[in-house]
C-alpha cells in the first residue's frame, strides 16, 4: 500500500471491530523548549487529508510546549490479536476557530462547562476549587457554554507513520513510511 493514512485508517476499524477499548486513545509526546519531553494520552477525533486531529486547552502543559515547539509524535497501541501500534512524527499546527466550535458544539454540556471549569495543568488548592469552577462557569454559561477561548482543536501532519505488527519469535513486522518533499511517501521495513 502506498498510502499510509489509508492503511492507518484500515488499521484503526480494525482495531474497533475487535473490540479493542478506546481504540482512539493515542500518547501524544511533546517537547518543551528545552527539549524536556513529557507525553499524555488524548483520543485521536478525526484524520483527514491533513493529519491526525485531536482537541485540548492551549494553556495546558501539552498547548504551551506545542505553542513553543510544534514537534511532537503520536504512538497508538492495540493489544488485542493481531497485536499493532502506529507510531506518527510531525508539525502540529491548530485546526481553523470554525472547526474547533463545530467539534466543541458535539461535546456534552457537562464537557464543554468542564473545559471552562479546568485551568488545565495549573495547580489547584484541591477538590473544592475545581467543583466552584464548574459551578461558575453553568451559571455563567448554562446549557449551551460557547467554546472557550483558550481550548481548541490540533492537527499533527505526518513526516513518518510507521507501522508495527506483532510476529512469532518476536520477528515483528515493522514499516516506516516518510513523506517526500513532493508530498509522496517512501516506504523502508525496518528490522524488528
Amino acid at each position: 500500500m502506498h498510502d499510509p493514512v489509508q492503511l492507518f485508517r484500515d488499521w484503526f476499524a480494525a482495531a474497533e471491530a475487535t473490540g479493542a477499548p478506546l481504540p482512539e486513545a493515542m500518547t501524544l509526546a511533546t517537547a518543551d523548549p528545552d527539549a524536556k519531553p513529557s507525553a499524555r494520552t488524548v483520543l485521536l477525533k478525526g484524520v483527514d487529508e491533513r493529519g491526525f486531529i485531536f482537541f485540548s486547552n492551549y494553556e495546558s502543559r501539552k498547548g504551551r510546549e506545542l505553542a513553543a515547539n510544534p514537534r511532537a509524535a503520536l504512538v497508538f497501541h492495540w493489544a488485542q490479536e493481531p497485536r499493532r501500534q502506529v507510531l506518527v512524527t510531525g508539525t502540529v499546527e491548530r485546526v481553523s476557530e470554525a472547526e474547533s466550535d463545530a467539534y466543541y458544539a458535539t461535546r456534552p454540556v457537562g464537557s464543554r462547562l468542564a473545559a471552562w471549569a479546568s485551568r488545565q495543568s495549573r495547580p489547584i488548592s484541591g477538590r473544592e476549587e475545581l467543583e466552584r469552577a464548574y459551578a461558575e462557569a453553568e451559571q455563567a454559561h448554562g446549557e449551551e457554554p460557547p467554546r472557550p477561548p483558550f481550548w481548541g482543536g490540533y492537527v499533527l501532519i505526518p513526516e513518518t507513520i510507521e507501522f508495527w505488527e506483532s510476529r512469532p519469535n518476536r520477528l515483528h513486522e515493522r514499516l516506516r513510511y516518510t513523506r517526500a518533499t513532493d508530498g509522496s511517501w517512501q516506504a523502508e521495513p525496518l528490522a524488528p
